[in-house]
């Protein structure tokens, strides 16, 4: 079975559930020539015209400037990756309000998700477990393997899914042995960036399979982190493109909307 979603309708429901008044306003700023990261910005763009949400992309070289200058009626700002220079991005994502951070990226959001507070949680990790539900795959008491441990998926899909009260182990580049460990997942999410990194030997037969991998090809296109060739040993898996990517795209936009509206009030 192959998992996904219409982001595009997802974001819509949203947008319609939460008319403000005032049209949404999304900044995206950027610093960076990735080609990955242009086609990613594209993407959410071509997608917030779609359902009607202002989106501004900001090109700049001094980000913490531009973040510090974008006026009270942007309603959502995303901090495009990755940044240049020696400065991790999460500290210029400090610069980020809360209440406008629609991708979870400030410190003080992940502070705030790990605690079970209110907040963005950071958009393709929450796709993960939209994926899932959408597909009423049970998640509590399950056993979820996630194979990578960034602040962007690993660590707060690990957050996300422990509040579903499924049993969460994070893998990563120095665990050893990492088949004989993924094989014991009901719930594998790959999400290491690196091409191909998931074969069929990693995988219990049966189980659900989420690539959220998105490593650029020399032909343009894309790839994820798992093999194709896992699709014969899986109970289901998320494509590459068209799995993950349009309902991570979507919720950023329907968290844009959730902050327009209680900018609004």
């Amino acid at each position: 079975m192959t998992i996904s979603l219409s982001g595009t309708a997802l974001a819509a429901a949203a947008i319609r559930a939460g008319i403000t008044g005032t049209p949404a306003r999304l900044a995206i700023v950027t610093a960076t020539t990735d080609e990955a990261t242009a086609w990613y910005v594209r993407s959410i763009s071509a997608a917030a015209a779609k359902v009607g949400i202002s989106c501004e992309v900001v090109e700049t070289k001094d980000v913490a400037g531009t973040l510090s200058e974008l006026g009270n009626d942007i309603h959502g700002i995303i901090l495009a990756t990755p940044v240049p220079g020696e400065v991790p991005a999460a500290e210029f994502a400090m610069g980020i309000p809360p209440t406008k951070d629609v991708d979870g990226a400030n410190p003080v959001s992940l502070g705030r998700l790990a605690a079970g507070l209110p907040a963005f949680a950071p958009a393709t990790a929450e796709a993960v477990v939209r994926l899932l539900e959408h597909h009423h795959i049970e998640i509590a008491g399950r056993r979820a393997m996630i194979v990578g441990r960034s602040t962007v998926v690993g660590k707060p899909l690990a957050h996300l899914l422990l509040n579903r009260h499924a049993t969460v182990t994070v893998a990563h580049s120095r665990t050893p042995d990492l088949a004989a460990v993924t094989r014991e997942a009901d719930i594998l999410i790959a999400a290491a960036g690196r091409a191909g990194l998931i074969g069929p030997d990693h995988v219990r037969p049966g189980a659900v399979v989420i690539d959220v991998g998105t490593n650029p090809t020399a032909d343009g296109g894309l790839v994820g982190d798992v093999d194709p060739a896992v699709a014969d040993r899986a109970g289901a898996l998320s494509p590459v493109p068209g799995g993950v990517g349009p309902v991570t795209t979507a919720l950023l936009l329907s968290h844009t909307v959730d902050a327009a509206r209680t900018a609004a009030h």
